[in-house]
């Protein structure tokens, strides 16, 4: 049986009215893009962050332009509070996570540290989070006939970055970063096939590269390499992150699980 009815218009399909969507790293760059998308879509959002002041100050902003959330200011690699929250909650419909920390090359500090804590960050605190917030997404699939996991990933769980493209502009990747990525979509496999009799859809989304504004008024030379090795001849703008997050968090994709959404430019594509 479906979970939606088969005369449900497709516009519907990607409505969220009264569901709740929880999305760590929810007033970064991405975040907020994906935040104002599912909020557009009539959810009742839960933004997560480390800094509480930022959120808080974005929540406002959503409000005022009627949209329905709350701020939950905690680390998502801090277990006890994680626990705490997810643990409290009585229904989730929709998990985004997305949030990630560690330091770049350019950044300098121990390297090993740095590539345990982001693994620690992006790897591990999302499968202690989603354990913690099982019984709430069960709840939520129990009463709306489904919930959905999105495990934000990235091109580079898939491909390594090009040092041509780079070159000395500081933003490449550390080397924690691909390997939490990919390791994240073997866990949303994972994940996808044991929860899948729940109803409980567990997907991962992998944006390609999204600069900053700054970025791309500031390092102009890495903008062109980058912009050439594109297929489409350009690169991301951040809103258009909030489609595809949206389709997978909301019954427009209800017969997907287990799967990995490339939003690139079809950079991964040669």
């Amino acid at each position: 049986m479906t979970p939606f009815a088969s005369s449900t218009p497709a516009p519907d399909l990607f409505r969220l009215d009264g569901r709740s969507v929880f999305l760590s790293g929810a007033a970064g760059h991405l975040g907020r893009a994906m935040a104002l998308g599912f909020a557009q879509a009539g959810a009742r959002l839960i933004l997560n962050g480390r800094t509480a002041a930022k959120l808080q100050a974005f929540a406002d902003e959503l409000r005022a332009g009627g949209h329905s959330c709350e701020v939950a200011a905690f680390d998502v690699a801090d277990a006890d509070a994680a626990s705490a929250f997810f643990g409290g909650l009585p229904r989730l419909d929709v998990m985004v996570n997305n949030a990630i920390s560690g330091v770049g090359p350019a950044q300098g500090g121990d390297p090993m540290a740095s590539f345990r804590a982001m693994v620690e960050s992006g790897l591990v605190a999302t499968h202690h989070n989603l354990t913690t917030a099982l019984p709430a997404l069960e709840r939520a699939a129990a009463e709306a006939g489904e919930a959905s996991v999105i495990n934000v990933t990235s091109i580079y769980g898939h491909v390594s970055p090009d040092p041509r493209v780079y070159a000395a502009s500081g933003l490449e990747s550390p080397p924690s970063y691909g390997p939490t990525k990919a390791g994240l979509m073997q866990l949303t496999r994972y994940w996808s096939v044991r929860l899948a009799a729940k109803r409980i859809r567990v997907n991962s989304l992998s944006p390609g590269i999204f600069p900053w504004a700054q970025v791309e008024r500031d390092l102009p030379d890495f903008v062109a390499r980058a912009t050439e090795r594109s297929p489409m001849g350009r690169l991301g703008a951040a809103e258009e992150i909030a489609g595809p997050a949206l389709f997978l968090a909301s019954k427009a994709s209800s017969f997907m699980t287990g799967a990995d959404l490339l939003v690139d430019g079809g950079w991964t594509a040669w």
